[in-house]
């Protein structure tokens, strides 16, 4: 018998631990007063959570992803994963939204 876990527990709980981070990140965001996140926001709009650099954005697909083209890090804004995915999205998106994807 293999000690591995199969896919489909891997999927399982890593889709509890985002949601575990949803629920920690909902509940920090309720504890922040709204001018503190006007102020962070304004902090870290459009700059790279790697590096800090600013971002960029470039169209791919139709859709305005966020490059950082200091350390090459690509990002995405909510939805922006779904609609790069559709209509042929593989089997490794769609394991990525039903793990990462809105609850």
């Amino acid at each position: 018998m293999s000690d591995k876990p199969s896919n489909a527990e891997e999927e399982y709980f890593a889709r509890e631990n985002a949601e575990r981070m949803r629920k920690l990140a909902a509940e920090q965001k309720a504890a922040l007063a709204s001018t503190q996140r006007e102020d962070l926001k304004k902090q870290h709009w459009m700059r790279c959570p790697k590096c800090g650099m600013e971002l960029k954005e470039i169209g791919f697909r139709g859709v305005q992803v966020d490059r950082c083209f200091s350390c090459g890090g690509t990002y995405l804004d909510a939805g922006e994963l779904e609609k790069i995915a559709a209509p042929e999205g593989g089997a490794i998106v769609k394991s990525m939204l039903r793990i990462f994807g809105k609850p």
